[in-house]
């Protein structure tokens, strides 16, 4: 991917705040189990920085779970559609490469779908910079579980049709993220959360088209792909609702000794 189409990828998503807001998957309650698990302190009443945080489906987690949270979004419509969803949530405006917080201010950095689009060698020393002594940082996605024949046969479709990898986040690289943070000093663990959701079968469709790598396509040659995914899927889900499984991959780093 160039320079020059990551910016355009990353962008895209603005125009289409309401569909993801509207559209992509939540995270199941064993996901926040895990993230305390692995961070080895309960969410409630810890200070959290949710970066990338888009429309707000992963804060809105982290509050319910008594966290203390403060988003952190670049884009103009994503932040725009978190201060319709979460009025009353602190947002301030920066990246994952250059946070606009203090030094040791928080207990948990969290990265929810966005990791991939920080350069990773600034972002892990901005988190380092912003935890406390103790604190952890957190980079969760949901990915497609492909050991499901229709979703692995979707999946290479859109691979074929966008020209991407068939199992997302495109840039979640395991052995740069931890050779990083190892080298920082941090102790890092790995786990993934498999559950499922049913949703009407327009719902599924919108999921795909507010996925970056659709948004930057022509929008007919979108509509004419959806269009015959929604013939196929109909075939296959006759009364109208499709049963999404997905794997959350987990990664947690702690500074922690």
């Amino acid at each position: 991917m160039t320079a020059v189409s990551r910016v355009a990828r990353s962008e895209s998503f603005n125009s289409a705040a309401a569909q993801y807001a509207a559209s992509r998957p939540s995270y199941p309650p064993a996901l926040l189990d895990a993230v305390e698990e692995l961070t080895g302190r309960p969410l409630s009443g810890s200070r959290v920085a949710d970066v990338g945080a888009g429309t707000g489906i992963a804060t809105v987690l982290l509050r319910e779970r008594g966290a203390d949270v403060v988003a952190v979004e670049p884009g103009d419509g994503m932040a725009a559609q978190f201060r319709r969803t979460l009025p009353g949530v602190p947002l301030v405006r920066g990246d994952g490469n250059a946070l606009p917080l203090a030094d040791a201010s928080r207990d948990l950095v969290t990265y929810t779908q966005s990791w991939h689009w920080t350069d990773t060698e600034r972002s892990v020393p901005e988190a380092l910079r912003v935890l406390r002594p103790d604190g952890a940082l957190a980079l969760w996605w949901n990915t497609s579980a492909l050991d499901v024949p229709w979703t692995a046969a979707q999946g290479e479709r859109i691979a074929r049709f966008c020209g991407v990898g068939s199992s997302p986040p495109p840039s979640f690289d395991d052995s740069r993220i931890v050779r990083i943070a190892c080298l920082s000093g941090l102790r890092v663990a790995r786990r993934q959360v498999r559950w499922s959701r049913t949703v009407p079968l327009e719902t599924h469709l919108a999921n795909i088209g507010s996925h970056s790598a659709f948004l930057v396509l022509d929008r007919a040659r979108s509509r004419a792909f959806l269009a015959d995914e929604r013939t196929r899927l109909r075939e296959a889900f006759p009364d109208g609702t499709v049963e999404e499984t997905h794997l959350v991959d987990l990664l947690v780093a702690t500074t922690r000794l």
